[in-house]
């Protein structure tokens, strides 16, 4: 699998997040369905606090990662709902604190919403990877 960051000029080229990715060659895709604040027991961990919930949601798509023969340079798309209220900002640091720094960092797309799935968690996650 070949990736390439692509990078209009004109446009913003932060080291958080590409404007797109082109993958090419003989690859598989795994999707992975929203991740969020829960321990195996699928206890919430951190209520009411977004920082720890953004650690352990992000701490859970990394393993299922891991599960899938991926790491975070494997993933094209993310996405993270966050619950209104919450400075996003802290799950950014969360996602250095889990994962460093990319060579080529995915896209990323952002949604503010009024709640999920469960009232407690504040943050679920998903993702795209090739492989």
């Amino acid at each position: 699998m070949d990736k390439k960051r692509i990078q209009p000029e004109g446009m913003i080229n932060s080291p958080a997040y590409s404007q797109a990715i082109e993958v090419s060659g003989v690859s598989s895709t795994v999707y992975i369905g929203g991740q969020n604040s829960v321990d195996g027991e699928g206890r919430l961990i951190g209520k009411g606090d977004f920082s720890i919930q953004s650690k352990q949601a992000l701490t859970n798509l990394k393993t299922v990662l891991e599960c899938a023969g991926c790491t975070i340079e494997n993933v094209v798309k993310l996405t993270i709902y966050y619950v209104k209220g919450n400075d996003p900002r802290l799950g950014f640091a969360a996602f250095q604190e889990v994962f460093g720094l990319v060579s080529i960092p995915p896209t990323i797309t952002v949604v503010e919403v009024h709640g999920l799935g469960v009232p407690d968690y504040l943050i679920e996650v998903d993702a795209i990877a090739v492989k």
